[in-house]
């Protein structure tokens, strides 16, 4: 079963498949490593790690695309990556999602934002037409020459328009040909539940730390029928923390030996991202080898 496969039947299941985002080629295979069936790869980390800039569209198709390749080649599970707005109109979109799929991706979300975009758990977010959204899940979905390459629909309507039209935006989706829904942000557990009510297609529920939105348990998410719960930048934060810490304890102790229960054993991290792996190769393949 290729990856793709396995992704599809996993979200068909809709049992709250938890989802942590990955931000470089470290933090993929360390979400691998810990067992978990799928990773994302998160925009917000993608501008964050590769530019140092916030997620506002600084990051372009040409690094997001790149980025998504290295990170599905990295390792052996499933890749939903973020695919912002689809960087253009419907054609571009279609342009996007073929390059997405080369890239070796699982699925990937498109949201219904104006250009820039912005985080969904930021304010003032604009949103296009209904109907151009529509147009670009359909170019989407008819762009992809694997059936089985997830197309997810995000929209960001709650904040620029109203849960009303949210919902309107998730039916227009679905009629479209999205293969999971994704309606960002929402604000109360009662505004969780009515989504879960109103959908047959399966649902992702976007568990962004510091966000907008109730930060429900795994199992109420579940019992609700969400078929994706993804943590997006909870790696990203924890990396963060760590090594902001790290580097204050070193600075005021100038000294790494006290500090080396901090971080992981250099042995480890070479096994990690494989370098006895690599190294075998290297011998298998030396002259006269």
């Amino acid at each position: 079963m290729t990856k793709r496969a396995r992704l599809r039947a996993l979200v068909t299941l809709k049992q709250g498949l938890v989802v942590p985002g990955a931000y470089d080629g470290v933090s993929v295979r360390l979400v691998e490593r810990a067992g978990y069936p799928v990773v994302y790869m998160t925009g917000y980390g993608t501008s964050a790690s590769r530019l140092g800039l916030p997620d506002m569209a600084f990051a372009g198709l040409g690094e997001m695309v790149d980025h998504a390749r290295n990170l599905a080649a990295a390792v052996g599970i499933p890749l939903i990556a973020d695919a912002d707005t689809g960087y253009g109109n419907a054609l571009a979109v279609r342009r996007t999602v073929r390059l997405y799929e080369s890239a070796g991706v699982a699925a990937l979300h498109l949201e219904d934002q104006v250009a820039p975009k912005r985080c969904g758990h930021l304010t003032g977010h604009q949103v296009i037409a209904l109907a151009e959204f529509e147009g670009k899940i359909r170019a989407a979905v008819e762009a992809r020459t694997d059936p089985d390459l997830l197309i997810i629909a995000r929209t960001d309507a709650i904040s620029a328009a109203g849960f009303d039209e949210a919902l309107r935006r998730g039916e227009a989706a679905a009629r479209a040909g999205a293969d999971v829904l994704f309606i960002e942000a929402p604000r109360t557990e009662e505004q969780i539940e009515r989504v879960a009510r109103e959908f047959d297609t399966p649902l992702l529920f976007n568990h962004a730390a510091g966000g907008r939105s109730p930060l429900l348990p795994f199992s109420r998410l579940r019992a609700l029928g969400y078929a994706i719960i993804l943590l997006p930048v909870d790696t990203l934060l924890a990396a963060a923390k760590a090594i902001d810490t790290y580097l204050c304890e070193l600075r005021a102790t100038d000294d790494t030996r006290a500090l080396a229960d901090r971080t992981m054993a250099f042995a480890d991290f070479n096994e990690l991202i494989g370098v006895a792996e690599q190294l075998r190769l290297a011998e298998r393949y030396a002259v006269g080898g």
